[in-house]
């Protein structure tokens, strides 16, 4: 009789021990899936600031490149001009003295790399 409780006793506690194990593991995935979910919106989330971060600098990287350009050109007055980019977009202000120095600045905003288009705000001396 002794042995036959014991024989109980040892299956009662094998079958809780793998209740216990499947409940736990079965939490154990489930904390994985969340965890996995949150990763992926931190990844997400993380790739949209890196992508931000990209187009800035490579915004302030454009318009260094045209003011460089314009301040390298003897037809160009480049401290009378504005460049400002926004998304690849530039947008050149001021005031010029001729049309060869407003053609000339809408030119080299124009063929730098990376500018998908030139928006002229420039007007004329009088």
């Amino acid at each position: 009789m002794v042995r036959a409780l014991l024989r109980l006793i040892l299956v009662l506690v094998i079958v809780v021990a793998a209740v216990a194990f499947f409940l736990s593991r079965s939490n154990s995935l489930r904390a994985q899936r969340v965890g996995a979910h949150v990763g992926e919106q931190v990844g997400e989330k993380t790739a949209e600031a890196a992508g931000f971060a990209s187009a800035v600098l490579t915004d302030s990287a454009l318009t260094a490149k045209i003011k460089s350009k314009m301040a390298l050109d003897d037809t160009v007055h480049a401290r009378a001009i504005d460049v400002s980019t926004t998304g690849h977009v530039v947008t050149v202000s001021g005031v010029v003295g001729s049309q060869a120095e407003h053609d000339r600045i809408v030119q080299l905003a124009g063929e730098t790399a990376g500018v998908t288009r030139v928006i002229d705000h420039l007007a004329f001396a009088r």
